[in-house]
């Protein structure tokens, strides 16, 4: 399980690593933008990005 885990965080890293590198004015614009949002917004994309994660989870696992 922990082999699992481990594994999924190293994925998670080279996803998130993705776009500052590929296009590092944009990910800086974009992160901009998302500085300027609510705290509410914030929570519901982060609601949002768990929930949709959990579905996936369930669907293939």
């Amino acid at each position: 399980m922990l082999n699992i885990l481990l594994l999924a965080f190293a994925l998670m890293l080279v996803i998130e690593g993705l776009l500052p590198f590929l296009a590092p004015r944009v990910w800086r614009e974009t992160f901009r933008r998302v500085t300027e949002l609510s705290d509410g917004q914030i929570r519901f994309i982060g609601l949002s990005s768990m929930l949709v994660g959990v579905v996936l989870l369930t669907l293939f696992r």
